[in-house]
């Protein structure tokens, strides 16, 4: 048939009554030809007569080869009867390049008994261009086609349009080729209509709807779906038979089907490239049959479609892919996207090339779901793209390609190369690749591998690239400096920063600051980090303003810190740098946990889990999911914590990220003191808290004392609780944490041996917090003093803390806390905030509720003791007193009442 040929995917000229599942056409067939080129598709040719219209068609329907299964099963589910007439049900069709998708539909056309139209994506993009042509196509004349497609415009949508065309004619097959393609406002129209009740459909009309996989399809959700997979061997066979006229060599035909794998348009176009006298074996063949010119032909109507970033990046994975055994072409996300931004590639278009399905992810892997893509993107063209190394070309891969071969050196010029060695210009060009290459090996590693790794590499880089490349080599700094920081080594992040210039600027003062800070020299560290905040704030540029925010977490300004990083935030969501993203969300939600605003901080590391996923960035998530944990520690969601803190830990330890792992740690430590396990608590957050290689994170070691002191004082430890108290009041003396003096003065209260002592560390607590500005730390020294004054019979005086408490916790959503409130005022004879349930255990004090949960879990009098540092005789008299508050009389009935409350919470 005209305007086709075999690559077609298995479309051929002449009748074959054999592939016919229709009975022959009762009535005229139009087939609207239209060139079109999608945004993720390859370029689609409408069966046309070469006038680019609609033309008449040839007499006998066109061959499908190796595609009955698939033709008869639309057929089946477009008429299952003779005697259904068409009612508005919908097929679709998915193929990819050279699959045949469009020749499906064509034959489906042909063999169709009534009439029928094929309408493929107008070439142009305007509003109701794709309703325009297919009820153009539908209508006697233009203007009945215009008029139609004005009342498609309507309230009735496609159904009034299509009214006002189709009564009184036969059963319609409605063909709409590449639908993802068409413009918004006619896919919406159809899909209004397909999605409507039956009777609002009225036409007699059938649709069969046809797209490359991964596009979405947005008809009714029950509609069917028919995947055009590749060939079988002996479709496969026939097609080549078919394109070759019967000719080929017995050997080159077997070495052909077993390189297109079944691919009906690799195959054609394969057999069209080879000449006649290599098909019959009187020329030997080359290596490969299906090259990448094969390759090339068959998929650039969808690899030029893509944007150009999607292109770039295409390449760039298929470069990096390495061909498992019997597996798509397979990588590491994290290896892919840093080779794609030391080759300054954008990573943004990854997610529409896995939402097209071209690339398949799937946790840290991702692949090519078609090997044949692979090739035909890694070998692609770069279009002139020019490199950042002298103009030159780009190889498919991402590199820029070697110059021409100069002309050999004589005797004279060997002799002084052996000599001097290489030329200076020639040992720069080579520095600064071995750099980049150091780079990429670090961008790789930060992303999701050991970050020590990442620091070696990224020191090495700045090493090299200094002298070279000023600006790469800063970035490769202060990214060994992060490395080492996530790691929790101060020797490695001092190492890191002694490698900066001596010039001037913010860079230096970054440096300064950071290594004064590390080395617990704050009066030293204030001017330079000051500094570097009040610049950074003046500036719009994320980088900066992502340092300014660090300089400003260093200090202890947490109101400054998470304003800068919201700014970095927002104007990396303007310049779409999604790269950027996790990294800003980490350091946000950070800022937001030592402001004590825990819900923002969950909102923050929520948005950063969901970027660093997408960017392939394995090592931040860790982050998120520690900061996630911390959350839930204070929301009270027991099973959420575990859930961030195990994927935490389960990354974090391997990879070194001793910052996520203390943060993980942490998390579980504060959801145990919460649930009355103290003794574990204590025994958790110890080795946190001590300094030295085995301890926790440098930055965070000081945050988590008071936590410590609180759970060691619960469990007998109060000389560890002491000591540990001790170096935190040198630490609040720097004044890096506003917070710090009052949760001091909260510490002292907790170990004072006197009463007297300790009311009055907590009237000092409670005012060194009016200047803190943490209200959430506040909430929680009221708890403490409210708790304080009920145990020592003071239930009047314990009433105005425990509200003020409970008022705070509820507005921080830190619901596990409020609960605890609630609990110790309902113990002093006040109102909880919430009325009790006769059958809850809500009227427990504290104290009892821990004993009940230990109980119910199956523990012993003697073990509930040793677990809470009580006596054996004090847990009898508290459970007693449980028994009588739920009026039962048994462990049974306190295990299964237990159970009941967890499952309504």
């Amino acid at each position: 048939m005209p305007g086709h040929s075999p690559a077609d995917g298995g479309l051929g000229a002449g009748p074959d009554p054999r592939s016919a599942p229709f009975p022959a056409p009762a009535g005229p067939v139009s087939v609207t030809g239209v060139t079109v080129t999608g945004s993720i598709g390859q370029r689609v040719t409408g069966t046309d007569d070469g006038s680019g219209g609609t033309g008449a068609v040839a007499a006998g329907p066109p061959v499908l080869y190796g595609r009955e299964a698939e033709l008869a099963a639309v057929s089946q589910l477009l008429w299952p009867a003779p005697e259904v007439p068409a009612d508005g049900r919908v097929v679709c069709v998915a193929g990819g390049p050279g699959e045949g998708r469009s020749a499906l539909l064509t034959r489906a056309a042909r063999d169709f008994p009534g009439e029928a139209h094929v309408v493929g994506a107008p070439g142009r993009q305007v509003p109701w261009s794709g309703a325009r042509a297919l009820l153009a196509a539908l209508a006697p004349s233009g203007a009945a086609g215009s008029r139609a497609a004005r009342l498609a415009r309507g309230p009735e949508g496609i159904a009034t349009a299509l009214a006002s065309l189709v009564p009184g004619r036969g059963p319609v097959l409605l063909c709409l080729d590449d639908f993802p393609l068409w413009d918004a406002h006619s896919r919406a129209a159809f899909t209004a209509h397909w999605r409507s009740p039956g009777p609002r459909r009225g036409a007699r009309a059938a649709w069969l709807v046809a797209s490359a996989p991964g596009r979405p399809l947005p008809v009714a959700g029950a509609a069917p779906l028919v995947r055009l997979p590749r060939l079988t061997r002996a479709g496969a066979r026939a097609l080549l038979d078919g394109a070759s006229g019967g000719g080929t060599c017995p050997a080159v035909a077997e070495r052909l089907l077993d390189e297109a794998a079944g691919h009906p348009g690799v195959l054609a176009e394969a057999v069209r490239r080879l000449p006649p006298e290599m098909l019959d074996g009187t020329v030997p063949a080359p290596g490969r049959l299906v090259d990448d010119g094969v390759l090339a032909r068959v998929y650039a109507g969808l690899l030029g479609a893509l944007p150009a970033d999607g292109r770039r990046l295409l390449r760039v994975v298929a470069a990096v892919c390495a061909p498992a055994a019997g597996a798509p072409y397979r990588t590491e996300v994290g290896t892919a996207l840093a080779r794609a931004r030391a080759q300054r590639v954008p990573v943004e278009a990854l997610d529409g090339l896995v939402a097209a399905g071209l690339l398949d992810r799937r946790g840290d892997a991702l692949a090519f779901t078609d090997p044949f893509l692979a090739r035909a993107a890694g070998a692609a063209p770069a279009a002139g793209r020019p490199s950042g190394d002298g103009g030159r070309p780009v190889r498919a891969d991402g590199a820029a390609a070697p110059p021409a071969s100069p002309a050999p050196p004589t005797a004279h010029e060997r002799h002084r190369a052996d000599r001097l060695g290489p030329p200076p210009v020639v040992r720069a060009r080579s520095g600064v690749a071995r750099g980049r290459a150091l780079l990429t090996r670090g961008f790789a590693a930060l992303a999701g591998g050991p970050v020590m790794d990442a620091h070696e590499a990224f020191t090495q880089a700045a090493k090299v690239l200094r002298d070279r490349e000023p600006a790469e080599a800063a970035d490769a700094r202060f990214l060994a400096m992060e490395a080492a920081w996530a790691a929790g080594d101060v020797d490695a992040c001092l190492a890191a920063l002694d490698l900066a210039p001596a010039a001037g600027g913010t860079e230096r003062a970054f440096a300064e600051g950071l290594r004064a800070a590390l080395t617990v020299r704050p009066d030293q560290a204030r001017t330079p980090l000051s500094r570097v905040v009040a610049v950074g704030a003046a500036r719009d540029e994320p980088r900066l303003l992502l340092r300014a925010g660090s300089a400003a977490l260093v200090l202890g300004d947490v109101a400054a810190a998470a304003r800068l990083h919201g700014r970095a935030l927002a104007r990396a969501r303007a310049e779409q740098r999604a790269s950027l993203l996790p990294r800003i969300l980490e350091h946000l939600a950070y800022a937001e946990l030592r402001a004590g605003r825990y819900a923002r901080a969950g909102h923050a590391a929520g948005e950063g889990l969901r970027a660093a996923r997408a960017t392939g960035q394995l090592n931040s998530a860790a982050h998120q999911h520690a900061v996630l944990a911390l959350v839930a520690s204070v929301t009270g969601d027991g099973p959420s914590v575990a859930e961030h803190a195990e994927r935490a830990l389960a990354i974090g330890r391997p990879h070194g990220l001793t910052q996520a792992v203390t943060l993980a740690e942490w998390a579980l430590a504060r959801a145990e003191l919460g649930g009355g396990l103290a003794a574990q608590a204590a025994a958790r957050l110890a080795p946190l808290v001590r300094p030295g290689p085995h301890g926790g994170h440098f930055a965070l070691r000081m945050l988590a004392v008071p936590c410590f002191v609180e759970a060691a004082v619960a469990s007998g430890r109060a000389a560890e609780a002491r000591a540990a108290t001790e170096e935190y009041a040198l630490w609040a003396g720097c004044g890096l944490d506003r917070p710090a003096p009052a949760q001091l003065a909260r510490c002292r209260a907790l170990l004072a041996p006197r009463g007297e002592e300790t009311g009055r560390w907590f009237g000092e607590a409670l005012r060194r917090h009016e200047d803190g500005g943490n209200d959430f730390e506040r909430a929680r020294t009221l708890f403490a003093y409210g708790t304080w004054l009920r145990r020592r019979r003071r239930p009047g005086e314990a009433r105005g803390p425990l509200r003020d408490a409970l008022v705070t916790f509820e507005r921080a959503s830190a619901e596990g806390w409020a609960r605890q409130a609630r609990a110790e005022l309902r113990a002093t004879g006040a109102a909880g905030g919430r009325p009790a349930e006769p059958s809850s255990l809500a009227g427990l004090t504290p104290q009892q509720q821990r004993i009940a949960r230990l109980v119910a879990g199956g523990a012993t009098n003697q073990e509930v003791a040793a677990r809470l540092s009580l006596s054996p005789r004090t847990v009898d008299h508290h459970l007693r007193g449980v028994y009588a508050r739920l009026q039962i009389r048994s462990r049974v009935e306190l295990s299964a009442l237990m159970a009941e409350a967890e499952a309504r919470a």
